[in-house]
């Protein structure tokens, strides 16, 4: 497990978007071989998509030969709505680079039979060759996804339930008004997230600080569900400085010691560093 902590939210979003597309670029995809990226939603992944848009537009990235999977959707919200993950994804990223719309996968909240769409979903992965890179993002309760606290940390795709927590948090989306907040989304299970080769987490804001300091400081729990990947063998947690403010001092001081330490191996080799 990795934690990268950096002075601020543009500085976070730059470095993973840098490291997104450092991955891509490494990995030479081609027409027989593309590279399968797992995309979140949401606030904290906005300057992230910012970046890259701005690596394609400046030539250094295509993501021509990209394959790409979303974490969720709301159920019912129609697909042309202003809040769906599929008009944000569109309108934030997919159409400013050059990725092949058949390429872009999202969950459809509103196909006639939910459990099917989740189970073709997984398939549709498996048959992609599985995400290399899946990118995630938090809740201030510490969910991955929209798996919500108690969520079963083996899960595949699913329809989940979401919590009144996710439902406020979300309002500000939908004017402020809860009546109008979907109660049920489509979403990638923990497990399905788990089996990526490698996870790379969001995670920005003193809001986010308790589930920050949940994910990496205590033992993994169900009920924060983005604890689970302290046992994956390559996470990665990208952090602002606002987010450590509940973790341990000598935590934060061990982190952004062992970023220099690495900084100054791989100067000198090829390969990463991992614990």
């Amino acid at each position: 497990m990795r934690l990268v902590i950096l002075d601020d939210y543009d500085l976070a979003s730059e470095w993973a978007a840098k490291y997104i597309r450092n991955r891509i670029i490494k990995f030479k995809p081609s027409p027989e071989r593309y590279f399968t990226l797992g995309l979140p939603t949401g606030s904290t992944p906005y300057g992230c998509y910012q970046k890259l848009i701005e690596y394609y537009r400046s030539g250094d990235i295509s993501f021509k030969y990209v394959k790409t999977f979303n974490m969720d959707e709301y159920v019912g919200l129609p697909r042309a709505h202003p809040e769906s993950y599929h008009s944000y994804m569109w309108n934030n990223f997919f159409k400013h680079i050059d990725i092949d719309p058949a390429n872009a996968h999202i969950l459809d909240g509103n196909a006639v039979d939910l459990e099917t769409e989740c189970q073709a979903y997984e398939k549709k992965i498996t048959e992609a060759g599985g995400i290399e890179l899946f990118v995630g993002g938090i809740g201030p309760d510490g969910h991955i996804a929209f798996n919500e606290p108690g969520s079963s940390l083996v899960s595949r795709t699913r329809v989940k339930t979401l919590a009144k927590d996710t439902i406020v948090a979300n309002a500000r989306f939908f004017g402020n008004d809860l009546s109008k907040v979907p109660t049920m989304a489509l979403t990638v299970g923990v497990g399905t997230v788990m089996d990526a080769k490698e996870v790379m987490i969001l995670i920005t804001g003193a809001h986010k600080a308790f589930a920050l300091y949940k994910a990496i400081e205590e033992g993994v729990n169900h009920m924060w569900t983005v604890s689970a990947f302290q046992q994956h063998p390559r996470t990665i947690f990208v952090c602002d400085e606002d987010a450590t403010l509940e973790l341990r001092v000598k935590t934060v001081k061990y982190f952004k010691g062992k970023v220099t330490r690495e900084g100054m191996i791989t100067s000198t080799c090829k390969s990463g560093v991992w614990d």
